[in-house]
């Protein structure tokens, strides 16, 4: 569009004035839209497209409906709901098959400690974490598109879940309980998690069935980082009791974490001496491992399964010295072979924890979600968020026939299976392979292992998150709002509950987005030297400004959250008040006469959608500047805004050669009328 407009100085003496075009020439007319329509639309068949009917739109929607039920259509949709079909036919099985095979099994190792000790964090029986790390590994391999993600136990969704549970089934006061007493206690916490887990995966399904993927973007990183460190540090605190051996009761609600440190700082005396040392001992194994694995990823060609190595030596020192008779040591106990009978979850209880399963989905998908984008990105392929949905959706549901908690991705094992190795979603079969042969021959090495080691277990498996922390200071200098959220998000975790929390930080988030379109300025523009680009007048560039004429743009949605900042944005800029006509406001510089406005563009380029109340006022900006005589040219609006302008009347204040495709468009309309209707005007270079 070069040489479309351009500006001069004031003429001298004998000089003819052409504001118009300084270097002589002008290539095309001003383009309106109704022109552009004309020379490049479909103008036949517009009035046609306007003028279908809602019966024969039907009509198009079910013959499109029809056509996917044909064979090619089914095997479309076989294709996208079964990914397998897709990656496995390509599958290299030279390059790939032994680094899933290593991954996998490096990954299930981790699985069988980590998925006992997540189950306590639930409080249900070790065992129950084990038939978790299973059955949803397995389906999620069918029906996952993250090539490179790893589901099971999460701490995060352990922690709320067993506060749940809790909840819904506390232990009685007195806290001697029989071994029938605790059975039947066991099995009714085991009959509530498992309705969290069908809650939450029909939730999900739900949110599939309406295509409901695009949700997770309302978790924004700095909510979900900050909610899985306060989380964190949750797990760190629920886990001193098992670390100290104290027999305390688990707080459940809105400051638990206060009231579990004064509980255990309280009955810090009766702390068990052998308990407290297992504890010691296999942190000083696991920590140091956790950073051997971080620091020599590159070098070494599998991490060292720390974990398993300390389950091993604690199960040997406690069978081998009876720590649990003559220390009372608490052990796992009795692992059942096998696999528990499908028995659906009581479904009365589902109205009791619908409140605690909406969370639940909400951070298993927006966890899982972002995990696998990260990785997406990194190895070049995408995922369908949607068939996310129906992954973890049926994952949680089916799995909770089979008595198994919530689960999602997890941070530690993803990264293990990454560094290990994995290339494809392959590798979660041989990890259910390693989790398998424990529930079937090797349950019963695991009955002298001390629950204090699950508890470490716990605690060193949040290493990724507490070191969340060191990106703080890099995010205070990219955006003071995104720090903002992460410190809101983390004290309302950390404060109150996980769940609350996690209302608070997305509440929070959403205010941030809502009071930064209230805060933008609206940006009176400038022809700069030589281009045909127009640049705010505050830029430090020579820019023209033509007396009489103001170019605005208004860089943001047009809704009822900003119509009354429009409006005045935009009377403070033409000098228009309801009383009357005032001295606009330049924006030039400090000595320049401010001359009335005749003629007025508004760059809509930047309004992403407007909503009625919106629309109705920029269709009173039409009459009002219509009576204070300014001429209002509107430029570059998308479609959908301008359709929503024309259906609140816009067209009854303006004509459609008011409306332009472009400001270079608008602006040279604007300056034509000016030339016309005189006196002559001088442009200013500022």
């Amino acid at each position: 569009m070069s040489g479309l407009l351009g500006a001069r100085t004031c003429p001298g003496p004998g000089e003819a004035s052409d504001l118009k075009s300084p270097r002589g020439a002008r290539f095309r007319e001003p383009l309106t839209e109704a022109r552009f329509q004309q020379l490049f639309g479909d103008a036949e068949q517009e009035p046609e497209l306007l003028a279908e009917s809602r019966l024969s739109l039907l009509c198009r929607l079910w013959r499109r409906r029809a056509r996917a039920c044909s064979g090619p259509g089914a095997w479309r949709l076989l294709l996208a709901r079964l990914p397998p079909l897709r990656w496995l036919p390509h599958y290299r099985w030279r390059a790939w098959l032994l680094g899933d095979a290593v991954a996998g099994v490096t990954v299930g190792i981790v699985h069988v400690p980590q998925g006992m000790a997540f189950a306590l964090l639930t409080s249900v029986p070790p065992v129950f974490g084990l038939y978790t790390s299973f059955f949803p590994v397995l389906i999620y391999t069918l029906l996952g598109t993250g090539r490179h993600l790893s589901t099971g136990t999460f701490a995060v969704l352990s922690l709320m879940t067993g506060s749940a549970v809790e909840r819904l089934v506390p232990e009685p006061l007195g806290g001697n309980l029989s071994g029938i007493e605790r059975e039947q206690l066991d099995a009714q916490r085991v009959g509530a998690a498992a309705a969290m887990a069908f809650g939450s995966g029909a939730l999900m399904l739900g949110m599939f069935a309406l295509q409901l993927g695009v949700l997770s973007t309302f978790l924004s990183e700095p909510v979900v980082k900050a909610l899985t460190s306060g989380a964190a540090l949750h797990v760190l605190v629920s886990q001193l009791p098992s670390l100290l051996g104290l027999p305390l009761p688990r707080q459940i609600g809105c400051f638990a974490l206060f009231k579990t440190l004064a509980a255990v700082l309280t009955a810090l005396p009766r702390s068990n001496a052998a308990e407290l040392t297992i504890s010691a001992l296999s942190l000083a194994l696991l920590v140091p491992v956790k950073e051997l694995n971080v620091r020599f990823r590159d070098r070494l060609p599998t991490p060292i399964p720390g974990e398993i190595v300390m389950v091993l030596l604690a199960s040997v020192l406690c069978f081998t010295s009876s720590l649990d008779t003559r220390y009372n040591v608490q052990i796992v106990g009795l692992l059942p072979g096998g696999f528990p009978r499908p028995l659906l979850p009581n479904l009365a209880e589902l109205p009791r924890i619908v409140a605690d399963s909406l969370p639940v989905a909400l951070v298993t998908f927006a966890v899982s979600a972002s995990l696998a984008s990260i990785y997406a990105d990194k190895y070049s392929y995408t995922i369908d968020s949607n068939q996310e949905l129906l992954a973890h959706g049926v994952s949680n549901l089916i799995s909770s026939l089979f008595a198994c908690f919530p689960n999602s991705a997890t941070l530690a094992t993803t990264s293990l299976l990454v560094d290990a190795g994995g290339n494809t979603q392959l590798a979660g079969l041989f990890s259910c392979v390693v989790v398998l042969s424990v529930l079937l021959w090797l349950g019963p090495f695991f009955y002298y292992l001390p629950k204090a080691v699950l508890a470490c277990i716990n605690i060193s498996s949040m290493r990724q998150m507490f070191f969340q922390m060191q990106e703080l200071p890099q995010l205070w200098r990219i955006s003071r709002v995104d720090f903002a959220v992460w410190m809101v998000t983390w004290v309302a975790v950390v404060t109150l509950s996980v769940d609350l929390g996690l209302a608070v930080g997305v509440v929070f988030s959403m205010m941030t987005v809502v009071c930064r379109t209230q805060r933008v300025q609206c940006l009176a523009l400038g022809l700069a030297e030589g281009t045909e680009l127009y640049r705010p007048l505050r830029e430090r560039h020579k820019l023209l400004q033509v007396p009489g004429l103001c170019i605005l743009s208004y860089p943001t949605p047009l809704y009822f959250g900003t119509r009354r900042q429009f409006r005045r944005t935009l009377e403070r800029h033409l000098g228009l008040r309801e009383g009357g006509k005032e001295t606009p406001k330049t924006d030039g510089p400090p000595d320049a006469v401010a001359e009335p406005i005749r003629v007025v563009v508004l760059d809509c380029s930047g309004i992403t959608f407007a909503d009625a109340a919106g629309a109705r006022e920029v269709v009173q900006l039409a009459r009002r500047c219509r009576d204070a005589g300014i001429h209002l040219l509107l430029a570059q609006c998308n479609a959908s805004v301008l359709e929503t302008l024309t259906q609140a009347g816009l067209l009854d204040r303006v004509t459609p050669e008011q409306l332009f495709v472009s400001v270079q468009d608008a602006a040279a309309h604007a300056l034509e009328r000016l030339e016309s209707a005189g006196p002559k005007s001088c442009t200013v270079w500022v």
